[in-house]
């Protein structure tokens, strides 16, 4: 029988469309095809094992062209088995230290701070247009972007409209490909100053004088990973637009926020990350003829993990579709279980090495949100799984007395 394409569907339906083929499968593996070709989609900590499994799948050729235009550039995302693991090395290196962490984390929350004063009495202001633009601002000091090529809020737009426009072919997807061109040549020469003789910190001096056998990356290669560390960091600004509304819809959650309970902190930004649309799904390509749920995939074909799915599974979350930050408390999370930003090994495999990153500066930010004086006035806070990364219509938006 002959395979729906389901390209239009997913269209329509954005982040529910995996879930709604998974339901009508009773949860089995869903063969399809998507832009013509022939895919399956499953979804589940055994899905996620099978679809991290070594030598399983591919990803250099999976990435839709749109997806490398915006998103990611033709760095380490689109690159497989030893020059993979050479390249993950750098990001290994530069965003799993637990200082370099910390570091960014409490400078991240110095800017939040500075920027939290000039909102009072400045009416309403979208917190995710303003969290992006602290979140640019320190992870660019951070990396070492120099002072006098750091204009926080261009580079906090480009930035956001590298993610915004991934999952789309219209108006968006040109903002986003303009951003990156525009962002590519700009930091290939500040690679190229900081190469001929330019000092600079940490991260910014690693990756320019990153070498793999021996040579060192072409200073747009290099750029596109030095993107890659900032770019991340700045997305975070989705999560807390999301804590906003969080804490607007559950407002008993504040106080142990707002006390400084890092343990509750860490669940609630697990449960933010769970519970919230990101990315709806994950894609590889099958580098051989596979089985899994008896399902064969013919090598060639893409296979699509559903992640929005699993993490509304109830048979991996009991209560799914409740906001429970309590889950997190006292229990290990299955590297498998929770997959926002990948499943499996940071250090070895393709799950995003700067997820550390990700949940430090949420935190952060979470508890600051929490203990700040604030009220939303009226707005649309409604948030379409249509749209292609979701958030809260509205930003939301803040008023600080």
């Amino acid at each position: 029988m002959a395979l729906l394409d389901q390209s239009l569907a997913f269209a329509a339906k954005g982040y529910a469309w995996l879930p709604d083929l998974r339901r009508q499968s009773h949860g089995r593996p869903v063969e399809m095809r998507v832009g013509g070709q022939r895919a399956v989609a499953i979804s589940g900590p055994d899905a996620a094992r099978f679809f991290y499994g070594k030598g399983n799948l591919e990803r250099h050729d999976a990435l839709p062209p749109n997806v490398i235009a915006t998103l990611f550039g033709k760095g380490v995302h689109t690159l497989d088995g030893e020059a993979h693991r050479a390249r993950k090395a750098l990001f290994v290196a530069l965003l799993m230290n637990a200082d370099g962490i910390d570091s960014l984390a409490k400078l991240a929350g110095e800017v939040f701070d500075e920027a939290a004063e000039g909102w009072r009495g400045a009416g309403a202001i979208s917190i995710f247009d303003e969290s992006a633009k602290v979140l640019a601002e320190a992870v660019s000091r951070w990396t070492g972007v120099p002072d006098e090529e750091r204009d926080r809020d261009a580079l906090a737009r480009d930035l956001i409209a590298m993610v915004d426009g991934f999952a789309t072919l219209g108006p968006r997807f040109a903002r986003a490909r303009s951003a990156r061109r525009r962002r590519e040549r700009q930091f290939s020469k500040i690679i190229d100053a900081v190469r001929r003789e330019d000092p600079a910190p940490e991260p910014l001096s690693v990756v320019a004088h990153h070498l793999e056998d021996g040579y060192l990356l072409d200073s747009r290669t290099a750029a596109v990973e030095l993107i890659n560390i900032i770019r991340p960091a700045t997305a975070v600004a989705w999560f807390v637009a999301f804590a906003t509304h969080a804490l607007d819809r559950w407002p008993a959650t504040r106080a142990r926020l707002r006390a400084g309970d890092d343990d509750y902190t860490l669940a609630f930004v697990h449960e933010i990350r769970r519970f919230y649309p990101f990315a709806p799904f994950l894609g590889a390509r099958a580098a051989r003829d596979l089985v899994f749920q008896r399902a064969e995939i013919p090598a060639g074909a893409l296979v699509l993990l559903d992640v929005y799915g699993q993490h509304h599974d109830p048979r991996v979350w009991p209560s799914p579709y409740e906001f429970r930050p309590e889950r997190f408390l006292g229990r290990p999370v299955g590297e498998f279980e929770l997959i926002p930003q990948g499943g499996g090994d940071p250090r070895t495999g393709h799950r995003c090495p700067g997820e550390k990153i990700t949940i430090a500066l949420l935190g952060t930010l979470v508890q600051r949100l929490a203990k700040l004086d604030y009220y939303l006035p009226p707005q649309d806070t409604s948030i379409d799984l249509s749209r292609i990364p979701a958030r809260p219509a509205s930003g939301p938006a803040i008023v600080v007395p």
